[in-house]
């Protein structure tokens, strides 16, 4: 794409003509579900079949207030689905704001400022320090031009940019240093260009189109419970046709009475509770992860760390503080600084005789084109990272870096060029001209023909600095050295670059997040393993990692060019190279993807962590995206299922800890309401197997469910942690919600509750009374069990006699709250008569209470077996 004149630009006329063409330069957006279909979607579930064919067949055999009852359960619960959903939509107008803003181009010969949305391909865009490039553009010319382009491939130095060099049309984009690309900032220097694509055709519009497409994967708790829910209702499908089949065969049992049956059963076995209480569950961990700085954007993300068997963390801005630090300094004769503190933060120079170190950091203060400043209660800084690591280091030093460009005015500033590899600085210190230079070792060892010594300056010993270079670049350190020398002449600074005296290096790296490894650790304790996954260089990767753990010294780093190689060979050898591998470095977007669809083809749930628009591809396609909230990209975020607000990976671990206590909750919930319904299975069958009439009316199990019971399972939902979580391992994904323990709980549970609801229920109709009032009686026990089951489904093992009482006050009140409710509605006018439930004495009270205790009995003695076993 050429402009019309590389000098006067697009004209308006033509520039006009092309954003017709090429449209606005804009990203994709995905647009909200309409709330309708919102409300549509909530009747999609195989347990809402089952109760719509309840209703329908209650209103066929003239049951209106069963059939109207349960019309409005299910709309209540549509309702309550809807507004949770609707209210965890966002829209992706944060997509937009990537390019939002201002841009310079010439138009008509003539530098005009316009909106970023009006840049069309073939405009000549201008770049200046700070800018944030518009659209993506190929170099025409440029000065000292340094471009960070971390969002995009995660590589945490500045690109310098020169727009002479040829690059192969296939080069990965870290590689294209003849362009810029949209989103990406100019941290130094100023450019031309001329623009060959805008909007969604950018590099980070693939990307931003990628992203606003449907997911792929689902969250773990979808998966888990769309399973639980076919399962449940094929058994309940099979229960009706068995109790019917079961009536058929007795042969005492009227039409209408075998479909009101049928009915009842259908109402008291499915959950109806239970999207109230999921609901509540993931509105609670929402609640307590804002607490440890994790937003939530979906709420059944909630639980999906906790699901969560591998992270796939970058390693720019969050293993690491995507600020360069100076780690190490290293003077001519030997001596060793440790450097402490991360990016501008803290820290403090190690080491004796600190006086030796300051003609090396005034020189990296001068030779510098940043600013560093102390405003507004931190520190803002300004400028390409590296020279901002020098003034810091000088800051940690004691220096002031405004009272040293006070005192030497400058007189000559060299930019730095990749060519040339260093900067420089011609300074008049005290009517002394000094000539301050700073650039890759090789370049000084070249320039210089002395090194610093305490002495003084002393012939360089070139193989001994050598030796020190190699020793720190092994390391993955950055490494930069300095020089400087005093002369005679104001001349050109360049013509006296000969003859310095060598006074040292620094070893710089994106230094480690302080509690990163700690967090490591506990995620290695909880059973889920930690890869990086970065765009950064090889040797860089491999040091973090060893420094956190993730590797040792001889471990592998996978690279994106091995990845291709692989991938040649076949999807086999690709999926073999992933597998061991927990450092990969120089990583394409679409790799990284890769490798995320690679761990979870081994069948693992993966969470991936990042803040670059480079992240959003694998963290759309993982089981669960965390986005760093300070300096994670809105690309980043809005992709992202949860946000970390402090950028702490330690906040991840802690989200971990409250998924998994969510799930544990919803957990309990399930076991509570199954084995309530298994109970009410049991109570049925026995009933028939008896030859009696219904032991409990459709309204009255729909009201036992909802009203008497369904405040005690929201407050279950409430419970905290027991303390255990991050000390067990994950759960297996492949392991369903409905397994052996929950399965177990159930069988004793329900039996229990079963058994002495049906010996209670043919007891009263054998001692004459009547049915409406054995009804009554035995949906009373039904209530006194759910306040006894309740209190000990706390925990799964722990007897609820050791786990502090009040540690879930909403669930001691929720007890005492369902017996005034339910005992209210029998003295209730008119709701009594809807309930067919009446008032009984204190006696009968007590003796229900008395035998619904020997749930408790049950439930301790089982619980005691269970930690036995354990």
């Amino acid at each position: 794409m050429h402009t019309e004149n590389s000098e006067q630009g697009l004209s308006a006329s033509n520039a006009k003509k092309r954003l017709l063409e090429y449209g606005e330069n804009c990203l994709p957006s995905a647009p909200l579900t309409p709330l309708a279909l919102i409300f549509i979607k909530q009747f999609l579930s195989p347990f809402i079949y089952i109760l719509l064919v309840a209703a329908l067949v209650s209103f066929a055999v003239k049951q209106i207030p069963s059939a109207v009852f349960i019309i409005a359960v299910l709309f209540i619960n549509a309702i309550i689905g809807t507004i949770q959903e609707y209210s965890a939509q966002k829209s992706a107008c944060a997509l937009k704001q990537m390019v939002k803003g201002t841009a310079h181009v010439i138009r008509d010969g003539t530098a005009q400022t316009i909106d970023t949305k009006e840049v069309v391909p073939g405009d000549l865009l201008l770049l200046f320090s700070g800018d944030k490039v518009a659209a993506d553009i190929q170099l025409l010319s440029a000065q000292n031009l340094a471009v960070d382009e971390s969002m995009l491939t995660g590589e945490s130095l500045a690109v310098t940019k020169n727009p002479q060099i040829n690059v192969p049309q296939d080069a990965p984009i870290s590689e294209q240093f003849n362009r810029c690309f949209a989103g990406s900032i100019v941290t130094h220097g100023r450019a031309q260009g001329v623009v060959i694509n805008t909007g969604i055709n950018t590099e980070i519009g693939s990307i931003a189109t990628q992203v606003s497409s449907e997911r792929i994967s689902e969250p773990p708790l979808l998966i888990r419970m769309r399973l639980f829910t076919y399962k449940i209702a094929f058994a309940i499908t099979l229960s009706i046709l068995a109790l019917v089949a079961l009536m058929f065969l007795m042969g005492n049992y009227q039409t209408d009475k075998m479909i009101m049956m049928a009915i009842g059963l259908a109402v008291s076995t499915i959950p109806e509770g239970l999207p109230a209480a999921l609901t509540v569950a993931l509105a609670i961990g929402m609640r307590r992860m804002v607490k440890h700085n994790v937003i939530i954007r979906k709420l059944v993300a909630v639980e999906a760390l906790g699901s969560c068997t591998f992270i796939c963390s970058d390693k720019t801005g969050t293993l690491t503080v995507n600020e360069l630090t100076v780690q190490r300094v290293v003077l001519p004769e030997g001596g060793i600084y440790q450097v402490t503190g991360e990016g501008v933060a803290g820290g403090e120079i190690k080491g004796d005789n600190l006086t030796e170190l300051r003609e090396l950091c005034i020189t990296g203060v001068l030779a510098n084109e940043s600013h560093l400043d102390y405003s507004g209660g931190e520190w803002v800084s300004d400028g390409d990272i590296v020279d901002i690591a020098f003034l810091v280091l000088a800051k940690k030093l004691g220096l002031s870096v405004s009272e040293i460009r006070t005192q030497q005015t400058q007189l000559e500033f060299i930019p730095y060029e990749s060519e040339k590899a260093f900067s420089g600085s011609l300074n008049l210190d005290q009517e002394q001209p000094c000539l301050y230079v700073k650039g890759s070792p090789e370049k000084m060892l070249e320039l210089s023909t002395h090194m610093h010594s305490p002495a003084g300056p002393v012939p360089i010993d070139h193989k001994k600095i050598q030796a020190q270079f190699e020793q720190l670049a092994k390391q993955g350190f950055r490494i930069i050295a300095l020089a400087r020398r005093s002369i005679t002449s104001l001349k050109n600074a360049e013509d006296h670059l000969q003859e310095m005296t060598y006074l040292g290096m620094v070893a710089m790296i994106d230094p480690v997040r302080s509690e990163v490894k700690a967090a490591i650790q506990k995620c290695r304790t909880g059973g889920i393993e930690v890869a990086m996954v970065t765009g950064d260089h090889p040797a860089t990767a491999l040091a973090i990692a060893i420094e956190l753990g993730l590797a040792g010294k001889k471990s592998r780093v996978v690279t994106g060019q091995m990845i291709k190689e692989a991938l040649k060979e076949g999807p086999q050898t690709f999926h073999d190279l992933i597998r061991p591998t927990r450092v990969f470095a120089r990583i394409e977007p679409t790799q990284k993807e890769m490798i995320v669809e690679s761990f979870m083809q081994q069948g693992h749930f993966v969470a991936v962590t990042g803040d670059g628009v480079n992240d959003a591809p694998a963290m759309r396609r993982a089981n669960a995206g965390v986005a760093m909230g300070k300096k994670g990209t809105d690309v980043a975020k809005e992709v992202a299922d949860l946000i970390i607000t402090d950028d702490n990976f330690s906040s991840i671990v802690n989200g971990i800890e409250q998924g998994r206590i969510v799930y544990n909750n919803i957990r309990k919930v399930i076991a509570l309401l199954i084995a309530t319904g298994f109970s009410a299975l049991l109570l049925f069958f026995l009933t028939v197997m008896a030859g009696l009439p219904m032991p409990l009316t459709a309204i009255q199990l729909l009201w036992l469910n909802l009203i008497a019971n369904g405040v005690q399972d929201v407050a279950l939902a409430f419970e905290p942690k027991e303390g255990n979580e991050l000390t067990m391992p994950p759960r297996s994904p492949s392991e369903p919600i409905f397994e052996r323990r929950i399965i177990e709980h159930v069988l004793v549970n329900g039996t229990v509750m079963g058994m002495l609801a049906f010996a209670t229920f043919f007891y009263l109709l054998d001692q004459g009374t009547e049915l409406q009032n054995a009804r009554n009686l035995t949906l009373m026990l039904m209530v006194l069990f759910g306040n006894i089951h309740v209190l000990s489904s706390r925990s799964e093992k722990r007897s609820l006699f050791s786990m502090p009482f009040f540690a879930n006050p909403f669930l001691i009140l929720s007890v005492p709250i369902a017996q005034i409710i339910h005992i209210g509605a029998m003295y209730t006018p008119g709701l009594s008569d809807i309930l067919q439930i009446n008032p009984i004495t204190s006696t009968q009270w007590i003796g229900l209470l008395l035998v619904a205790i020997t749930l408790l009995i049950v439930e301790e003695t089982h619980k005691y077996i269970l930690r036995r076993r354990k």
